[in-house]
């Protein structure tokens, strides 16, 4: 279908937005240039999201132009998801360090199965406090599946800590030696648990 003089409707939906500044600007001046060559200049702003903002002449008689409707902008960012896994993970991590004291659970000393503990807790999970519990709770893993934030069982169960990735656990090994980040294969390995 034709319009006047033969040509051809603008269809919106498939003009770039580049066209579409290019169309108003030369539209406006021409508009300006054939209808109005001797007035004076009186120009009203129109915004056009993600273009700019330009000068458009006002023609006496014709009504003023419509409002350029709002361009979605781009979508905001999704945050990432932080599971309850890697904010124990990431707890344990700030306690590198910290003395081990027997029968502590934090926030300044702890043994193993208190800094687990601690460290879930930050996480919003409450787990068992002594190691064998923790051994016995949540959810079987093999050693050959471990994830960040896997509960890991020693010594038959008697010894625990965080997976943290990459081979390693995080754990508080024994008097006088820190909390501190060591290979998973440094410790006989009794079984790991996924809360």
């Amino acid at each position: 279908m034709s319009g006047r003089n033969g040509a051809q409707p603008l269809v919106a939906s498939h003009t770039s937005t580049r066209q579409l500044r290019r169309i108003l600007v030369a539209g406006a001046i021409t508009a300006g240039a054939v209808i109005l060559p001797a007035a004076p200049a009186m120009a009203a702003p129109i915004t056009i999201p993600g273009v700019g903002t330009f000068e458009i002449p006002e023609i006496p008689g014709l009504p003023p132009l419509p409002a350029v409707p709002g361009l979605p902008g781009a979508p905001a960012p999704i945050a990432p998801q932080v599971t309850p896994a890697a904010k124990a993970v990431q707890a344990a991590e700030s306690k590198v360090g910290s003395p081990y004291v027997y029968g502590a659970s934090g926030p300044d000393s702890f043994d193993c199965s208190g800094l687990v503990q601690w460290a879930y807790k930050q996480a919003g999970v409450s787990l068992p406090r002594t190691s064998y519990d923790q051994a016995s709770a949540g959810v079987p893993v093999s050693q050959s599946d471990l994830q960040p934030g896997d509960v890991v069982s020693f010594y038959g169960g008697s010894h625990s800590g965080i997976y943290a990735g990459g081979g390693n656990v995080i754990h508080a090994s024994t008097s006088g030696v820190p909390v501190k980040v060591a290979p998973v294969s440094s410790m006989p390995f009794d079984g790991a648990r996924r809360y």
